[in-house]
This record gives C-alpha cells, sequence and structure tokens, in this order.
C-alpha cells in the first residue's frame, strides 16, 4: 500500500496549501463545519452500508457505477483508516466491483460502459490497496481505448474526435464520459508510473484538450461555427460540440448560441485542470469567470433542479483542484463556496442519514446514487480546507 497517496492527498492533488506551520496557522474558521460535516459523513455511510446487497453490490448489479460510487463514499470517510483491514461490507463490495471486469478491462454489465469503468476505477484507486493494481491498469487501458478519432486517424477533424462517449462506437463523445474518464486517469496515473506494470498506452491529451476546446463558449479556442462570446454563455461548456441539455439561445441574425449550464462548466474545469493547462489559459480564465457569474448553491444554473447533486459534486471537485479558497463574483464579492456548500449539504440530509432529489432526472430520484454523490461532495469540501493533512 505504500506507493499510493492517501485519500487527503489524492483529493488534494492540485491544491496549494501554503506554507506556514501549524503552530503559525491562525485559527481555524471551519473547525464548526468539519465537525458536522464528519458526523454527517459518519451518518451518511452507515445508511449507505444497511442498504448493500448481501451478494456485495449496491442499487441495480446492471450499474456497478453506484456500488463504486458508494464505496467511494465508504473508503474517503475522514472517520475511515485506510492503513488498517477494511470492514466487512467494504471488502465485499470491493470484491463484487472486481468480479465485473471484462475481458476487455472495462467494468460493466448493461451498457454505460465508460461511465461505470470510469466510478470503478476511481474507486478502486481511492481504496489504495496494491492488490487492485492489475484490474486498475486494465481498467485504464480500457478508458484509453475509448478515446474517439474517426475519419482520419490522428487528426481532430471530427468534433467528437478526442472525446469519449459511453462506450459505444455509434453514440458520440460527451463532456461528462470525457470528464469521469480523464478524471480516473489521472487520480489513478500513480499506479502506472514507478514502470512496474510495463509500459502503459497513453491518452492523446492534445486531442482530448480539443475536444474539450469545442464544448466550451469561447471563439478565442473553440473552432466550431456555433460558439459564442455572447455575455450570458461566454466561458461555460455544454454537453458536447453538438448540442447543449440547457438548450439554445436565439442571439439574432440567424445566430443560435449553445447555452452553457453549470454542472459540465465544473466538468470542464476539472477537465483543463487535470489536462495541465496553466491557470491562466484563457480556456481556465474564461470558465472560472463564468462560473463566477452564475455562482450559487441553490440550482444547477441553467438547469434548475435537475442533476442537482451531480452539480454539487462536481463543484466541490473543480474548485477544490482549482485550489480556489473564495470564488470571484460578478458583483466584486467573493464566495466561501465551501462554507456554503458544505452548509447546503448538511441542511440537506434526511433523519436516516441519506440524501434525494425531488427532481427524478438522470436517476437523483434513487437516494443511494445521491446520498454517494453527496458523500463525495463533503468529503471533498472537508479534506480541501485549508490546514487539514
Amino acid at each position: 500500500m505504500k506507493k499510493f497517496q492517501t485519500t487527503a492527498t489524492l483529493i488534494l492533488t492540485a491544491v496549494t496549501l501554503g506554507g506556514a506551520s501549524a503552530q503559525d496557522a491562525p485559527p481555524n474558521p471551519y473547525l464548526s463545519l468539519q465537525n458536522e460535516m464528519k458526523q454527517s459523513i459518519a451518518r451518511g455511510n452507515a445508511w449507505l452500508a444497511e442498504q448493500q446487497n448481501e451478494k456485495g453490490y449496491w442499487g441495480d448489479p446492471g450499474l456497478p457505477a453506484v456500488t463504486a460510487l458508494a464505496l467511494t463514499a465508504a473508503v474517503r470517510d475522514p472517520s475511515l483508516d485506510l492503513s488498517k483491514p477494511f470492514p466487512e461490507h467494504i471488502e465485499k463490495g470491493f470484491q463484487w466491483l472486481l468480479s465485473q471486469q471484462k475481458e476487455d478491462g472495462g467494468i460493466y454489465n448493461r451498457g454505460l460502459a465508460v461511465y461505470n469503468t470510469a466510478t470503478a476505477v476511481t474507486a478502486l484507486t481511492a481504496a489504495a490497496r496494491d492488490v487492485y493494481e492489475p484490474a486498475i491498469v486494465k481498467g485504464r487501458n480500457y478508458l484509453i481505448s475509448q478515446q474517439w478519432d474517426i475519419d482520419k486517424p490522428k487528426e481532430t477533424d471530427n468534433p467528437n474526435d478526442g472525446g469519449i462517449g459511453y462506450g459505444s462506437s455509434n453514440d458520440h463523445s460527451d463532456l461528462s464520459n470525457t470528464y469521469l474518464a480523464i478524471e480516473a486517469l489521472r487520480l489513478s496515473r500513480q499506479v502506472i508510473e514507478d514502470g512496474k506494470h510495463g509500459e502503459q498506452p497513453e491518452l492523446d491529451w492534445d486531442a482530448a484538450i480539443t475536444f474539450l476546446s469545442r464544448c466550451q463558449n469561447l471563439t478565442e479556442t473553440n473552432d466550431q461555427e456555433w460558439a459564442s462570446d455572447d455575455p450570458k454563455n461566454k466561458g461555460g461548456f455544454i454537453y458536447n460540440p453538438e448540442s447543449s441539455k440547457a438548450g439554445e439561445d436565439d442571439l439574432g441574425n440567424g445566430q443560435i448560441a449553445l447555452r452553457s449550464y453549470g454542472s459540465i462548466s465544473y466538468a470542464g474545469l476539472l477537465s483543463l485542470i487535470y489536462a495541465k493547462l496553466e491557470p491562466t489559459d484563457p480556456r481556465v480564465v474564461a470558465v472560472k469567470e463564468w462560473l463566477g457569474k452564475n455562482y450559487t448553491i441553490d440550482e444547477n444554473p441553467g438547469m434548475g433542479a435537475q442533476g442537482l447533486y451531480y452539480y454539487y459534486q462536481a463543484m466541490s471537485k473543480a474548485l477544490s483542484a482549482a485550489g480556489i479558497d473564495r470564488l470571484p463574483l460578478e458583483n466584486g464579492k467573493t464566495a466561501d463556496w465551501r462554507k456554503d456548500l458544505g452548509g447546503k449539504l448538511l441542511s440537506l440530509q434526511r433523519e436516516n442519514g441519506s440524501w434525494v432529489n425531488d427532481n427524478a432526472r438522470w436517476m437523483e430520484s434513487d437516494a443511494m446514487l445521491v446520498s454517494a454523490y453527496t458523500l463525495m461532495a463533503l468529503e471533498q469540501v472537508y479534506f480541501s480546507i485549508p490546514g487539514k493533512p
């Protein structure tokens, strides 16, 4: 287990915490929130443990992603000591997840192969167990094999090129699957860096960046005709280079803008960071500005209650990775997003320890899925607080 980073270090991969010693550090303004979050996370994980099927999985066995998300939430719990053997239910869950891996390296059952595999690789990496390395390596290879490169090889002539879709050659690539795959590949990279598993394939990062750029409303870097710099959409992201889940805006003169929206814009920011673009890159600057203009914890901007908990999780990961303590807003003020988001999620927890969205789109009426999303978001906030180990 020695090569793996701790849960906290994994979560804080891209965060700079400063060099002050503990003795010189000011009082922790998040202490009360930390304590409340830790208790809330423990309650939520206890509820999830009660929902586990006796065979080891959570929810629908046809969708290993639900199990993977529940396991990620479990092993990132700040109360869990990763240096010790896992509690029985966590070990059982991982054994079930491993048993779903296919010959091609994917971890899936009934479609959505990339989504299921990416979440599984992230869970296996978060577990910090050397014994899971072979499965992680096979999963990484599967994800890399799903990157689109059609028509003219090695040329990003098709809008889908460089991205990753659900795993079917007959669909399209999209930013949601691409971001989850990029996240899984970046977090699990530690497994292959020492060469122990031999030479490994690599994602075409240049092509991936081209795809990401084609999902952003920014004419400076997006070569698609629909890209717009209108004030409402500039800098934000859409679902794929040809459509937005949030619909369209008629700008007049025959110009139609695909609307930027919240959850996918945070996914875009995180993807740009993991693709190692500099903070000064115009794409990174522009999406941060859009997120500041549209900052809220009451809805998924552009989508309302749809995908709200997916939004919370993407927000926590992206702002942590960006190293943002206070997000600049359009009015010149800044948002303490940790207190805002942490407090909001605490207020939404139900008496039994779970969370659920009243809006059912994207499976968010499933309390197991939503509780896993929320726990991961709370854990991200918890470990991103300046001064945490």
